[in-house]
């Protein structure tokens, strides 16, 4: 069956209506298939976003959609309860004729369906800081419509995914396993990583000592999974909700600042460039917090500037253990990266250690 006659098929099982007039694939992200598919219905052309789910990454696709169809439905409530239409400003997800909001085809294929949101668009990157703070306001708006969400109906589709202490545990079995032969020459970032663990892991701990209550976490929080608006760059909704599941509003917060806040790519290899960007962390925090300040324990509060440094060490740890590994779970473009992805991350979280006091005092200003 080609591309084509197989997109349109899936759309008829979402009861998509209208003259069908063309697709196009969508090459952004790396996990599923992406299609934007066009109809024309009452004079007017209609797009749909059309997913293939990658089963490999997620065994329990209908646990994911689970999650993102009650959440969605849940934010798209208070919307509307509060300006009366919320068309823009949440993924709506179609179900089919059997009441479904995804479809498994013949040939074993999970698909989904959801309506494009008109004059949006997304960024990979920016040094724009109202672009910079409509971000914060995305991620905190995401969690203050889900703040009383009941967090013990999201199924774990990926079990243990920011559990920091597992993370040190696994670099600890890769540096004793030594597969590939590679710690001696490493032996320095090594120790650097292992000086730096109790304040990577410290919000986890928190978190199994009850101090952070579990939240509705998106768990990938970048910029480019966020939809702005074309003419404004106001931000309209927050995308990409395939590992929503339980986990810290920290490391929400954390891991956009490791991504939006940070001077240089993940994999740069001249460190004296790495560093926080400071004024992006201010806007950041500034939409961030401003937004759901009242929503969140004063705990949690206090924990979102650790949370930077917990993701940024997190990552950094995974891109060596994965090095030492033999470089089999990371995709790599040329030898070494996943160890200068590592050097970076370190340098990363190694200057947000230094400027945490500054960090925890811009947090408390928009307090």
């Amino acid at each position: 069956m080609s591309e084509e006659k197989q997109v349109l098929e899936v759309c008829k099982h979402f009861d998509v209506r209208g003259e069908y007039q063309r697709y196009e694939v969508i090459h952004s992200g790396h996990i599923n298939a992406t299609y934007r598919v066009y109809y024309l219905r009452d004079g007017e052309l209609k797009d749909y976003i059309l997913q293939r789910v990658n089963t490999y990454v997620f065994h329990d696709p209908v646990g994911v959609m689970d999650n993102i169809s009650s959440v969605t439905e849940y934010i798209r409530a208070k919307i509307k309860a509060k300006f009366g239409t919320a068309k823009r400003n949440v993924l709506h997800y179609q179900k089919t004729k059997d009441d479904e909001y995804y479809v498994c085809m013949l040939d074993g294929s999970f698909w989904r369906c959801c309506r494009y949101i008109d004059d949006s668009v997304c960024f990979e990157k920016t040094d724009d800081l109202k672009v910079v703070e409509e971000s914060g306001k995305a991620f905190g708006g995401f969690q203050l419509y889900l703040a009383d969400y009941p967090v013990e109906k999201l199924c774990i589709v990926i079990p243990h995914f920011h559990n920091t202490v597992r993370r040190y545990a696994a670099f600890r079995d890769a540096i004793a396993a030594d597969e590939e032969g590679r710690v001696k020459e490493v032996q320095g970032v090594i120790d650097d990583y292992l000086a730096v663990e109790e304040i990577a892991t410290r919000c986890y701990r928190l978190q199994k000592e009850g101090v952070l209550p579990l939240r509705v976490t998106h768990n990938d929080t970048k910029l480019s999974n966020i939809l702005f608006d074309a003419d404004t760059h106001e931000y309209l909704s927050v995308i990409d909700l395939d590992t929503v599941m339980p986990g810290l509003v920290a490391f929400d917060f954390g891991d956009a600042i490791r991504t939006a806040g940070s001077t240089c790519d993940e994999d740069e290899k001249d460190l004296s460039k790495v560093a926080l960007d400071i004024q992006k962390f201010e806007a950041f925090t500034r939409g961030f917090v401003s937004t759901v300040k009242d929503a969140i324990t004063q705990a949690e509060k206090d924990s979102l500037s650790l949370g930077a440094i917990a993701m940024t060490l997190e990552c950094g740890v995974r891109f060596l253990t994965d090095y030492i590994n033999g470089d089999k779970y990371f995709k790599i473009h040329y030898p070494d990266q996943n160890l200068v992805r590592a050097k970076c991350q370190l340098a990363l979280g190694l200057d947000m250690i230094k400027h945490l006091d500054e960090m925890q005092k811009i947090v408390k200003k928009y307090l």
